[in-house]
């Protein structure tokens, strides 16, 4: 069992990896030269009658031998445990930077406990194949060669037999691995499976409690638990079992080796040193198999893993920006008009396009509303426009460049983006405002508070800006979690503006204030709102109208509603005035 993956990962760390094989190499001479010198102590002690003073040197030999190899031993799990460390930091270091660059469409499509066990948990199991299983495949190399290398000069019967026995032991570890494999491969995707669901009842605890399903759900949990306890008790006895063979197998060969070579002895045909030399050293020569049968089902965990953690980083990244063309930053070149030129989308090739040859104009310093019905596209202009994906066909440009070519990080500064649902961290206030502006002042911070209409609300909380909002904001109001992040885009300042549903899950009092505050907000910027409530883009210098995929139509409110077209049914959707 190996996998090429890791192992390119793992030769991240090659000194570790060669210190590991050649405190391997080192510890397989001290383990020689112990059976050596063993072996010719007690034969010149009951053959040649030799006295303590005469083994004394032999004997303080032999204790630092012993020593040397607690050292060789110490000193392999050591660099192994020290590259374990540094390969799997390098994995999720390098797991979130390609999570950084993968679309947040992409993200959302996975179950976020999942994504969790697997940075987590998931990158822990591989410590037991880098530290042990992997480590031990080189012992397993090594140390039974340079056993075979002094035992075939010595009795090339002997060197036979444990080339003839040696193979047993994989074998029957491959084959009891098949079947553990299957079982481990179930006990991962269980584990992902409970973590997952787990993370979603915990999200939505609140839900479940209201419609009186909390403690059916915890009948679930403990459904998936048992599931989950029941595969692991199965790769368990499977290990359990394997160990039990390998150990057999292990104690059989050691046996025919000393049958082998008491019969022989007892015929003359072999000398005592010499057979007791390589009875001593029988047991060490099966021990790195039997070593690496009980690191095999560690090193499939790993493996299994890994799997799971190749499948994030497969995750397509966003559009990258084209190099030869940053210099216009720092040229000054400033934020522009937005065009869409004839712009086709589709999240699948196998499926019709999501948007069809879709054409507009945004100017700036003018407010655009963005308008249709569910599903008509607007959530992917929006996507698009964020540069979180790419057009399929067409053109989208800012001041006459390719929004592709403009460096994202750029792009992302030019724009305060407050969405549906803007995504409240569990931390401060004051931590939650400084994402728009790290650098904020104390004056900066209260003042966009102002400006949002929520500063009298903080002023109220016992620690202020710095009171907690608990995950996702749960402390807050819909409509105070909304004011929040318009103050995120106050602080921030940027040139473009976007608001996704600001108003769509508040009461009428905290629309009111938010309209108030977006009005301050929106003075001298572009400004695209996408809208449900049609009374927020009454007053938009252009409406743009969305219908299955295209533009249906641009104009403004009282010129849409005069013609009988799509907005004027989102206006009266049972066709008369209300």
């Amino acid at each position: 069992m190996f996998s090429r993956d890791l192992w390119k990962i793992a030769r991240s760390e090659k000194l570790s990896l060669l210190a590991t094989i050649l405190f391997g190499v080192i510890l397989g001479g001290f383990i020689v030269s112990q059976a050596w010198l063993l072996s010719s102590i007690i034969a010149g002690v009951f053959l040649q009658q030799n006295t303590l003073g005469e083994i004394r040197h032999a004997l303080i030999g032999l204790l630092l031998i012993i020593l040397g190899r607690g050292l060789a031993t110490f000193g392999r799990e050591r660099s192994a445990g020290g590259a374990s460390i540094n390969i799997r930091s390098n994995l999720r270091r390098t797991l979130f930077q390609h999570l950084h660059k993968v679309s947040p469409n992409e993200i959302s499509a996975e179950r976020t406990g999942e994504l969790t066990a697997t940075l987590i948990q998931g990158i822990d199991h591989l410590d037991a194949y880098f530290r042990i299983y992997l480590p031990q495949v080189f012992i397993t190399a090594i140390l039974p060669l340079i056993v075979l290398w002094v035992v075939f000069p010595i009795d090339w019967i002997s060197g036979l037999v444990f080339v003839l026995t040696a193979p047993l032991i994989p074998v029957f570890m491959i084959l009891i691995g098949r079947q553990a494999d299957k079982e481990t491969h179930k006990q991962w995707k269980m584990l992902g499976r409970l973590g997952g669901h787990f993370h979603d009842v915990l999200q939505g605890l609140k839900t479940l409690k209201a419609y009186g399903l909390s403690k059916s759900q915890s009948k679930v949990i403990r459904s998936v638990s048992d599931q989950y306890a029941s595969v692991t008790l199965k790769v368990l006895r499977i290990a359990f079992l394997s160990g039990f063979v390998l150990e057999i197998l292990a104690t059989i060969s050691t046996a025919v080796i000393a049958v082998q070579i008491g019969l022989r002895l007892l015929y003359g045909q072999i000398d005592f040193a010499e057979s007791l030399f390589i009875l001593i050293l029988a047991p060490d020569f099966y021990f790195p198999f039997r070593q690496l049968g009980a690191a095999y089902h560690s090193g499939m965990e790993g493996i299994h893993s890994a799997e799971r953690i190749f499948e994030i980083t497969s995750l397509p990244t966003m559009p990258q920006t084209v190099s030869h063309t940053r210099h216009h930053y720092s040229d000054g070149w400033s934020f522009g008009p937005i065009e869409f030129q004839d712009v086709c989308f589709s999240y699948n090739q196998e499926e019709l396009e999501t948007l069809r040859e879709i054409n507009f104009h945004l100017p700036i310093n003018a407010t655009t509303a963005l308008v249709g019905p569910t599903g008509a596209g607007k959530s992917t202009i929006l996507s698009l426009i964020l540069k979180f994906i790419q057009p399929s066909s067409g053109l989208i440009t800012v001041a006459g460049n390719n929004l592709q070519d403009v460096q994202s990080r750029w792009w992302w500064d030019q724009i305060s983006w407050v969405p549906q649902f803007p995504y409240l961290f569990n931390d401060t206030v004051e931590a939650n405002l400084l994402i728009a502006k790290p650098a904020a002042s104390r004056q900066e911070i209260i003042e966009a508070l102002r400006k949002a209409n929520l500063l009298d609300f903080i002023n109220s909380l016992p620690e202020g800006t710095a009171t907690k909002i608990g995950e996702k904001g749960t402390r807050f109001s819909g409509g105070q979690a909304q004011r929040l992040a318009i103050a995120r885009a106050y602080l921030k300042d940027a040139p473009f503006l976007i608001l996704d549903e600001p108003t769509k899950n508040v009461d009428v009092e905290s629309e009111e204030q938010i309209r108030e505050s977006l009005h301050l907000l929106a003075a001298r910027k572009t400004l695209l709102i996408v809208a449900h409530r049609l009374s927020s883009v009454r007053f938009a210098d252009q409406i743009i109208v969305l219908d299955s995929g295209k533009v249906s139509q641009i104009g403004h409110h009282q010129d849409l509603l005069a013609s009988d077209g799509v907005y004027r049914s989102l206006v009266y959707p049972v066709g008369k005035k209300t």
